[in-house]
């Protein structure tokens, strides 16, 4: 059960069950438990970091495992609800209610509820301290960080825009009932308005429409995913061509990733193995965690204010390339990618996606992306911005222990150029000549590349994959 749906449903349970069920809820990316002692200060921390991200709940009145409730504090109660208004800059969005419960000294008591919605801009606390949530933790932004969010926060707002002509009523009545059963609700409507995907005036979002339209892409026809296979291990062209397939996948944000994964699943590379019942059988050589969490994100966080380009996902004998439009954002960096370091382009998307089980709380997915290529002894995952785009290597090579990032990184340039010498590759990467030579040994005693040429001192002489 999702989580939201979870607490959903632990605030819908008689007064004596609702608070072991919300202890029993862990904490993460949407969801945290404050004692009815802390401050107003330490709510408005974590009130900030949520609307930084992607909104969540808080519940006061549990604390040390467990249900202290807060009538016996009335006063806190008030300081507590003012803590938005008062103690961020500017003033979160949030709402405030109150559930029944029975405390752990068995008395009828009550907890208090915050609901926080994503914002629009960047908010602070009144000491002009920002926060941002990255999974179950409030992260303090230095500068620079804060910097990039107050940038990224304006890019992020596209998907909150209305469409303008657009009624609920053009919205699938299926997939929005779907959805509200996900998080919890019986009313659609509602669903959607907790979640930010209609305004308050319930008009419709991008990010609704493109979840729940049933073809989003008369309006966004560029909001579609491109699935290619190609025999061996580069793309030829002329009459050398070698594309097998080519598809274009249309309809929801939920429609494409499931046909695009269910073509995937059937083009990638495959091997005959040994099962655990003795018997041979057919399975990918790359995990299906690892690629399906590649789409997903690539379909979430791309940047649906670029026209004219799409999602490309490319298949080859040896490998999977998942191309996304729009470059990471600032918060972004490529080598923090598997610790979890990640902000949403798109907040809304992004969480409706994870209710509705296509991924799971921020940064989870791809550290599990990480954690399953290394399991099947390939090597990790590699992230490459281009000027317009983020494109996802998942390789079917083995792990070797010369090889590092860097090293796939070269092999992707000489994989994707013509006649790559030592020297591309030296302004390729940016990095000193003794360098890019260990790193190029590296990669020919792996056995993957090769150097091509009739003397050492060849001007003509280059790389080329085995």
């Amino acid at each position: 059960m999702p989580k939201d749906a979870a607490i959903q449903g632990a605030l819908g349970m008689p007064p004596g069950e609702v608070g072991p069920a919300l202890l029993a809820v862990p904490e993460g990316q949407w969801y945290e438990r404050k004692s009815i002692r802390t401050s107003a200060a330490g709510l408005a921390k974590v009130l900030v970091a949520l609307a930084n991200a992607e909104g969540g709940t808080v519940v006061v009145g549990l604390g040390d495992g467990e249900v202290e409730g807060t009538d016996r504090e009335i006063r806190n109660v008030n300081a507590l609800r003012q803590a938005a208004l008062d103690l961020t800059v500017p003033p979160v969005p949030v709402t405030v209610s109150t559930t029944s419960c029975i405390n752990s000294r068995g008395e009828p008591d009550h907890l208090l509820i915050f609901e926080v919605s994503v914002g629009q801009v960047m908010h602070a606390t009144n000491a002009d301290v920002v926060y941002l949530r990255v999974g179950d933790e409030s992260r303090r932004l230095s500068f620079a960080q804060r910097q990039e969010l107050f940038y990224d926060k304006g890019q992020s707002q596209y998907e909150a825009e209305v469409v303008p002509g657009v009624t609920l009523t053009d919205l699938d009545e299926d997939a929005a009932r779907e959805y509200a059963d996900a998080i919890g609700m019986d009313d659609a409507r509602r669903a959607l308005s907790a979640r930010g995907l209609l305004t308050r005036d319930g008009e419709v979002t991008i990010a609704a429409y493109l979840l729940l339209a049933r073809h989003p892409q008369d309006l966004f026809p560029s909001a579609h995913v491109r699935v290619l296979s190609y025999r061996g291990t580069t793309a030829q062209t002329g009459r050398d061509q070698n594309l097998v397939e080519d598809r274009r996948f249309d309809g929801s944000i939920p429609q494409m990733i499931r046909a695009a994964a269910d073509m995937v699943g059937d083009l990638q590379p495959k091997r005959r193995a040994l099962g655990d019942d003795g018997r041979f059988r057919v399975e990918g050589v790359i995990p299906a965690d690892a690629w399906l969490e590649g789409i997903v994100n690539a379909v979430v966080h791309r940047s649906y204010s670029l026209g004219g380009d799409h999602i490309r996902i490319t298949v080859f004998q040896d490998r999977i390339e998942i191309e996304s439009p729009g470059r990471f954002p600032g918060l972004v960096r490529p080598s923090e990618l598997r610790t979890g370091v990640r902000f949403a382009r798109n907040p809304r998307i992004a969480r409706a996606c994870a209710d509705l089980r296509f991924g799971q709380e921020l940064g989870e997915g791809i550290r599990r992306m990480f954690v399953e290529m290394q399991a099947r002894g390939l090597t990790d995952p590699l992230y490459k911005e281009t000027s317009v785009s983020v494109r996802l290597t998942l390789s079917a090579l083995a792990r070797h222990p010369g090889l590092t990032d860097a090293s796939l990184e070269i092999l992707d340039i000489i994989r994707k150029g013509t006649n790559v010498s030592t020297g591309d590759v030296e302004d390729a990467m940016g990095l000193s000549r003794p360098a890019i030579l260990r790193q190029l040994y590296a990669l020919r005693d792996a056995g993957l590349i090769e150097w091509v040429g009739k003397s050492p001192q060849d001007p003509r002489a280059y790389w080329r994959v085995r």
